[in-house]
């Protein structure tokens, strides 16, 4: 059994693509955040191959603190990737997966929070709910990419036609949900969120949509031709998802 002393509350898993002029910052933040709520944590920072100083700023400021991992992946795989490296190495009883530029304040992490405490497995941030907080607006071009391609999730996974936004980067799993799903994620780009998402309800969990304060960030590493690859990967999701959970499920008994 794990010792009272290496009890972690929570594991930050943040996946980083060329973030060399805000990760130190970002990681500043966030220990700020976890040191002032005096809750046990660990930063895990996936260096997505960067082609700057990512890796190596974020190892510099991590220094001697053992709560900051970096691990560092050779050539750049992409978020879905990132992210599931993060959250297969994490050990926190909850795992906080949030972007580097934290478009989502850490102070949102609240009522996320609020979401598991009330039976969640999982709690999604989302922009889309009414009562989210647009701080600054994405591109219109960006919404209406992202409205057209709710459509086609909504298509795809029929699960998650009652969520209206899979595809924002701050989500608070439970830490052995987080582990488990991951195992079986595949996706290693931005489909990697409906995914998961659709994985855990057909694995029967609860997945709770909650509004958060949400802003645009300059920087965004999401390309046009990235709407496309989404939509395909989405589309594959239906088709292989059921065989992976009957691995799973298969794992399990043995």
């Amino acid at each position: 059994m794990r010792g009272e002393k290496d009890h972690l509350s929570y594991s930050v898993v943040i996946p980083a693509f060329n973030e060399a002029q805000r990760i130190v910052e970002t990681l500043d933040q966030t220990v700020r955040h976890f040191e002032g709520i005096g809750a046990s944590f660990e930063v895990i920072v996936v260096d997505d191959g960067s082609a700057d100083s990512t890796g190596e700023l974020a190892r510099k400021r991590a220094g001697g603190d053992s709560r900051i991992r970096v691990i560092t992946l050779r050539t750049n795989k992409g978020k879905g990737a990132a992210v599931r490296t993060g959250a297969l190495a994490s050990r926190g009883e909850r795992v906080l997966i949030t972007d580097a530029d934290l478009s989502s304040p850490l102070t949102e992490l609240a009522v996320l929070e609020q979401a598991l405490n009330q039976d969640a497995d999982v709690a999604i941030g989302s922009r889309a709910l009414p009562e989210a907080r647009l701080v600054r607006r994405q591109p219109w071009y960006r919404e209406w990419a992202g409205r057209a391609g709710n459509l086609l999730i909504h298509l795809a996974a029929p699960n998650l036609r009652d969520i209206r936004d899979t595809q924002c980067g701050f989500k608070l799993l439970r830490g052995d949900v987080a582990r488990s799903l991951f195992a079986s994620q595949i996706l290693d780009r931005y489909g990697f969120d409906v995914e998961i998402l659709y994985l855990a309800r057909l694995r029967g969990l609860k997945v709770t949509e909650v509004a958060v304060e949400w802003a645009h960030a300059t920087g965004s590493k999401v390309k046009p031709y990235d709407y496309l690859t989404t939509m395909l990967d989405v589309c594959r999701i239906r088709l292989t998802s059921p065989g992976r959970l009957a691995d799973s499920a298969r794992r399990r008994q043995t």
